[in-house]
C-alpha cells in the first residue's frame, strides 16, 4: 500500500461542513456557523475600462509577490459565445482588480507582466478559454476545485470549499446573472471582488492537505496538464447536440435540426445573444419532428407561436424547406463517427472477451478511487479505461500495460496507481 493509500484509509470525511478532518484542514468544525464575507478587506476596487487604468494595475500587479489569484465572469444564457465580461486578480502586493475587457479587450501586457507567476483558478478548464481570447494564458497554475477532488472533498464548489475549509461564508447570488450589463451594480462587484479574496488562502490550506495526504505530486502534474493543454478544437457537428436530438430518428428530420440550428447559431452570433433565446432546441427539434409544410404549420407548432414575428416565421420555414429539398445523397448520417470503441453496452454483443475485461478493470478502479478517497473519474478516466480494454496490448506485461496508458494521455502519477489493478484486471480476463 502506498503512502497516499495509507492517509486515505485512515481519513473520515467530516458529514457537516464536507471536509477532511480537522486535524488536517483548518476551518469550520462541525457544528460551528460559518463567518459571513461581506466586504472585501480593501472595499470594492474601481472597475478598470481605460488603457491607462489598465497600465496602472499591469504595474501593481508586476511589482506584487507570491502567486495571484485569477476569475472570470461569462454572460453565459444571455450573450453569445463564451467571452469574459470582467476578470478579478488579487496578489500580495496588489490587492484586488477588477478588469472589464469590454473596455479593455487585450490582457495580454497583463498576462506578460503575470509570465511564470503561478495563477490560482477555481475550475480551471472553465474560465481559461475566455481568458485566452483576452491574451491571459498562464504557464503555472493551481487549480482550486481540482485539488479539493483529488483531497477528498464531497462538494468542490467555491462557496463549499471557503467554507469548509476556511470558515467563511460566500455571497452566491449573482453567478448567473447577464455579466455583459452595463454600468455592473454593485452588490455584482462585490461579489466578484469576493470571489478572489480567499482564493491564496484557499490555495495555501489545500496544499497543506494535499501534502498530507501524499498527494501534492499528483496535483502537481494535474496542474501542469491543464497549463500545457491546447485550445479544444471545434467541435465537429454541434448541431447534433441539440437537446432532444434522441427523438430524431430519420435522416431527413436531422436535416431540419441541422439547418434550423445553422440559421439560429447564424442570427444568434450577429444580435449577441445566446441561441436559446433566438429559438429553443424544444422547438428545432418539435419542427423536425413534424416537417412543416408552410408557414401555417409551423405556426401551430410549439415554440413558434404568436409572439413570433413574420419575418422570423419565414426564416425558420425557410431553413425546413432547405432540408426538404435536399436530395437524399446529402442528407446526415444517423449517429456520429466515434473515435475509439463502441459505446459499452454493445460490448458483450460484439466482443463478450472486451466485456469482461472493461467490468473486471472498472471494479478494481472503483475500488482503488474508494481506498484513494477521490473520484474515479480523476483517478483514471473512463475514456482511458475504456479504449484499453477495448485493445489491450498483446503483451499484458506491467510495462506494456504502463506504456499503453501513457500513450492515452495518463498522468504518471496515474499510471503508477493503476497500472497494477489494471494489468490484473486484463490478465485475469485474457
Amino acid at each position: 500500500m502506498t503512502d497516499a493509500q495509507e492517509t486515505a484509509a485512515e481519513t473520515v470525511l467530516r458529514t457537516t461542513g464536507g471536509g477532511p478532518p480537522d486535524d488536517g484542514v483548518s476551518g469550520v468544525s462541525v457544528g460551528e456557523q460559518p463567518i459571513p464575507l461581506l466586504e472585501p478587506r480593501e472595499g470594492i476596487p474601481p472597475v478598470v475600462s481605460t488603457p491607462e487604468a489598465l497600465e496602472s494595475v499591469i504595474a501593481a500587479f508586476a511589482a506584487g509577490s507570491g502567486p495571484v489569484a485569477v476569475d472570470a465572469e461569462r454572460a453565459s444564457g444571455y450573450r453569445y459565445g463564451q467571452r469574459a465580461y470582467l476578470v478579478q486578480l488579487r496578489r500580495e502586493g496588489a490587492g484586488t482588480a477588477l478588469v472589464d475587457p469590454v473596455g479593455c479587450p487585450d490582457l495580454s501586457g497583463l498576462g506578460e507582466a503575470l509570465a511564470g507567476t503561478e495563477w490560482i483558478l477555481h475550475a480551471a478548464t472553465q474560465d481559461l478559454p475566455c481568458l485566452r481570447e483576452i491574451g491571459m494564458t498562464p504557464t503555472l497554475l493551481f487549480d482550486t476545485e481540482l485539488a479539493g477532488r483529488l483531497a477528498g472533498f464531497p462538494r468542490v464548489g467555491l462557496g463549499a470549499m471557503v467554507e469548509s475549509v476556511l470558515g467563511y461564508a460566500l455571497e452566491k447570488g449573482h453567478s448567473a446573472v447577464d455579466w455583459s450589463t452595463r454600468p455592473l451594480p454593485e452588490p455584482w462587484l462585490r461579489y466578484a471582488a469576493l470571489d478572489v479574496e480567499l482564493l491564496v488562502d484557499l490555495r495555501d490550506a489545500l496544499e497543506k492537505e494535499l501534502d498530507r495526504q501524499g498527494k501534492l505530486e499528483w496535483a502537481r502534474q494535474e496542474f501542469e496538464a491543464i497549463a500545457s493543454a491546447p485550445p479544444a478544437p471545434p467541435r465537429k457537428d454541434p448541431w447534433r447536440r441539440t437537446s432532444g436530438m434522441h427523438k430524431v430518428r430519420r435522416r431527413r428530420q436531422m436535416a431540419v435540426v441541422r439547418e434550423l440550428w445553422t440559421a439560429r447559431d447564424q442570427v444568434a452570433q450577429r444580435r449577441d445573444v445566446s441561441p436559446g433565446k433566438v429559438l429553443s432546441d424544444a422547438a428545432i427539434v418539435e419542427a423536425a419532428l413534424a416537417l412543416p409544410l408552410n408557414l401555417t404549420a409551423l405556426t401551430a407548432l410549439s415554440g413558434f407561436g404568436h409572439r413570433m414575428g413574420r419575418r422570423q416565421l419565414e426564416q425558420w420555414q425557410a431553413a425546413v424547406d432547405r432540408a426538404r429539398a435536399l436530395p437524399d445523397a446529402e442528407l446526415p448520417q444517423p449517429g456520429q463517427p466515434v473515435a475509439g470503441p463502441p459505446p459499452p453496452r454493445s460490448w458483450a454483443d460484439k466482443d463478450p472477451e472486451a466485456a469482461a475485461r472493461l467490468s473486471a478493470a472498472r471494479a478494481a478502479v472503483s475500488s482503488l478511487a474508494e481506498q484513494l478517497n477521490l473520484p474515479q473519474e480523476n483517478l483514471i478516466t473512463p475514456d482511458t479505461v475504456r479504449r484499453l480494454c477495448w485493445e489491450p496490448p498483446a503483451d499484458l506485461s506491467p510495462e506494456a500495460v504502463s506504456a499503453a496508458l501513457t500513450a492515452l494521455g495518463a498522468r504518471a502519477w496515474q499510471v503508477e496507481q493503476v497500472t497494477p489493478l489494471l494489468t490484473r484486471a486484463l490478465q485475469a480476463t485474457a
